[in-house]
């Protein structure tokens, strides 16, 4: 998509999803479900689904530095929304990259049309993360027999394949982890649901169990053992994605805050005009314009094709800092009124806390910043 396509598609994108995607907001946090029948013609309508498939698949595909301002727009709007948007364009851009031709074909279309959509089975309930899974794959002949359980697997309510990790090699560390693509359908998979979250209300994060479930060989995801090395790579770009989010929601806070400055009034005069708040709103300020530097630099490297793995790490970090201090300090600014759901700011309080747990916590991104720069890796500063 081009410069003069993309900035008419930005403009229809970022009026809709206000008119017509951010009337939900009470239902679904009222409700705590998203309603898919009505919001899917809206997603499908704007091409929301494949943002970040593949034009030659039948998606936009667009830029890290097109797509971030549409995630982060959306995680103004809803949290819950955006947990959905990111989800399954997150596992489609992983699929374009990890998956054959085949893989591709057989399914991104689908994804890019809202027909099909893929969760990210990882997380297990009784192991870490990386090498650290209870998963197993053994190879029988032409299929693969898995076993093991997930859970926390964002949009599990309607994904329709999974790329599942799971140990091949037991023995053999991070290089016995490999990577599948798993049919919803498959016998012996079950899929349920988890109690509702506390914040980007309306999504599922649901709980996979496999039970001797058949894999054909041909639903490998490129080679037996290249799983941890897939997951870095896949999870590089996400993390950044997170931390859009967190903008978003950050700059959504400090939008209410300004506004309920100026018209709300104590002792005669507005907020705006207290030292204090001042203060709140200048340090949001700063915290929102850090991290949209950040995340352009690291959209301008990916874009130009290269990997990020501590600046992606560390913008994911400094994000759920930021927006934590941001939406501490609306908070701060509203008082007690905002801890009703009669402003949004309490919605977008709840959000944020979503922020520090996706793709990883912030022990698991200094672990990632601290091996590549001991091993390395040099961040060049972009000047």
């Amino acid at each position: 998509m081009n410069d003069t396509e993309y900035e008419g598609f930005r403009k229809k994108v970022l009026e809709r999803v206000w008119t017509d995607l951010a009337p939900f907001e009470e239902r679904i946090e009222s409700e705590e479900q998203i309603p898919y029948a009505e919001i899917n013609p809206v997603i499908t309508d704007l091409g929301l689904w494949g943002l970040m498939v593949p034009e030659e698949y039948g998606g936009l595909g667009l830029t890290v530095s097109q797509y971030l301002p549409i995630l982060s727009e959306l995680a103004k709007v809803h949290g819950g929304i955006r947990v959905v948007v990111h989800v399954h364009n997150s596992n489609a851009h992983a699929l374009s990259v990890l998956g054959s031709e085949e893989q591709r074909r057989a399914v991104l279309p689908g994804v890019a049309g809202g027909t099909m959509s893929i969760g990210f089975a990882l997380t297990e309930p009784d192991f870490g993360t990386g090498a650290d899974l209870g998963s197993i794959a053994v190879r029988d002949r032409d299929e693969y027999i898995l076993n093991g359980r997930k859970h926390l697997i964002s949009n599990s309510d309607f994904a329709t394949h999974f790329i599942y990790f799971a140990k091949t090699d037991p023995d053999a560390g991070e290089l016995g982890v490999s990577a599948f693509l798993v049919e919803r359908g498959a016998s012996g998979l079950a899929i349920e649901p988890l109690p509702e979250t506390m914040g980007c209300k309306g999504g599922e994060h649901g709980r996979i169990t496999a039970t001797d479930v058949r894999v054909p060989v041909q639903n490998l995801l490129g080679q037996e053992g290249q799983g941890v090395a897939q997951l870095e790579e896949t999870l590089e770009l996400s993390r950044v994605l997170v931390a859009a989010s967190s903008l978003g929601t950050a700059e959504r806070a400090l939008e209410l805050a300004v506004e309920h400055s100026r018209t709300r009034v104590t002792f005669g005069k507005p907020l705006a005009h207290r030292q204090a708040v001042q203060r709140y709103i200048a340090e949001m300020a700063q915290d929102v314009y850090a991290l949209k530097l950040m995340l352009s630099d690291c959209a301008r490297k990916w874009d130009a094709g290269r990997r990020i793995p501590a600046e992606a790490s560390m913008t994911k970090n400094f994000g759920l800092e930021a927006v934590g201090r941001v939406t501490d300090r609306a908070l701060l600014t509203f008082g007690g009124i905002g801890y009703t759901r009669a402003h949004s700011i309490e919605r977008l309080y709840r959000d944020a806390r979503l922020n520090w747990l996706e793709e990883g916590t912030p022990t698991i991104q200094n672990m990632v910043v601290a091996r590549a720069l001991v091993g390395g890796y040099t961040i060049e500063d972009g000047w």
